[in-house]
């Protein structure tokens, strides 16, 4: 039998890179069965201008993945989308699939006339598996058409695999006219196990217990320390480099590994990285290092700048941070264009070194990536 999602699992638990649980490995299970079903189903593929062409048999059904933060959920999506062989397949944040959906439905405005089928067609051209990470649901633009298009998609054969904080029941509880949207929630039922992980551990928690989050002066011993969290985290010595791509950009992760990413100061505050670059690095990550942040001065105010909107970002979606620092937040840039705004950035800066911060984080079930 080729390697797949459970045999992954289970050599990762064995290399002591992960820690027993029945209920992940109950949960690989699942994944393997759908791997195994997968592979035992032959889909005529057709041409690109026919996606929705009749099949001689309906795709297994998908598996909604739910539980709590921290439990596992996205590193074992991260299993079976490595391992499983169905393609053409794709795995995305299920915002980022959100965004491009509509942009997909615009361009159908504009040349078919139902765009919501246009813009399924699109997508189902382009995966027949699709794994989401994250399916949450809180803008009225997308709970109106989720429905319609997710049963464009389903008619098309394409097979869905999600994880999520929440029970499908639950999506978009007291959203506006959520009653447009129960048949969505009736669709993801009828279309797709649902499986909730119910380890009582979180084990980001749990990992991160004791470590030392900022770390100063960003010396040696700094170096060791993050090494060491490093390992803790990830069970590596070193990550794999990874490209993340949004909307025509790449952004370059020199180390990555079971949703921990280790970055230099210089890799994300020196280049020309945005908002929107930095979004997409905390929707891929539940955990960032980065390592040797200077004194900043005001010839450095774009470096000051890009930090501020760093930290934000992090912040405001929950991500673990571990930093080495050549001094204490309040000092590393007190003189400048745009100073004043950095007593902000420090103050989350000391918030986020604390594991009070990351508790909060998980109580209130923010960010899920890596072992989410």
């Amino acid at each position: 039998m080729q390697e797949g999602p459970l045999q992954r699992y289970r050599q990762m638990v064995e290399a002591g890179e992960l820690a027993p649980d029945i209920a992940q490995e109950l949960a690989a299970e699942k994944l393997q069965l759908l791997a195994n079903r997968l592979a035992q189903y032959c889909e005529p593929r057709v041409g690109r201008l026919l996606p929705f062409a009749r099949r001689r048999r309906s795709a297994p059904e998908g598996l909604y993945l739910y539980g709590g933060v921290g439990r596992g959920k996205t590193m074992l999506l991260d299993l079976f989308f490595e391992t499983v062989h169905y393609a053409p397949k794709r795995r995305v944040y299920f915002q980022e699939f959100m965004a491009e959906a509509h942009e997909a439905i615009e361009r159908g405005r504009k040349a078919a006339a139902d765009p919501i089928a246009s813009a399924a067609a699109e997508i189902a051209n382009e995966a027949a598996l699709l794994c989401f990470d994250e399916l949450e649901v809180t803008d009225i633009a997308d709970a109106m058409i989720l429905g319609r298009l997710f049963q464009q998609l389903f008619a098309g054969n394409v097979v869905m695999v999600a994880t999520s904080n929440t029970a499908p029941r639950d999506l978009y509880r007291d959203g506006l006219n959520r009653q447009l949207f129960t048949p969505f929630i009736k669709m993801i039922e009828a279309r797709m196990e649902t499986h909730e992980l119910e380890s009582a551990k979180d084990y980001r928690l749990e990992k991160l217990h004791g470590s030392d989050f900022y770390l100063t002066p960003a010396e040696a011993h700094a170096e060791a320390a993050m090494d060491a969290s490093f390992r803790k985290l990830t069970g590596r010595t070193r990550g794999e480099k990874q490209t993340l791509r949004h909307k025509g950009r790449s952004i370059v992760v020199p180390q990555a590994a079971l949703g921990v990413a280790r970055f230099s100061f210089a890799d994300l505050c020196e280049a020309p990285l945005g908002p929107l670059d930095y979004q997409r690095i905390a929707h891929s990550f539940h955990t960032l290092m980065i390592e040797a942040i200077p004194v900043l001065g005001p010839e450095q105010r774009n470096e000051a700048r890009r930090l501020i909107t760093l930290i934000d970002v992090l912040y405001d979606n929950g991500v673990g941070l571990i930093a080495s620092a050549a001094a204490e937040p309040h000092a590393l840039y007190v003189d400048g264009t745009g100073a004043e705004s950095f007593a902000r950035t420090a103050s989350r800066l000391m918030e986020m070194r604390s594991e009070a911060y990351l508790a909060e984080r998980h109580r209130r079930g923010s960010h899920g990536a890596g072992q989410g």
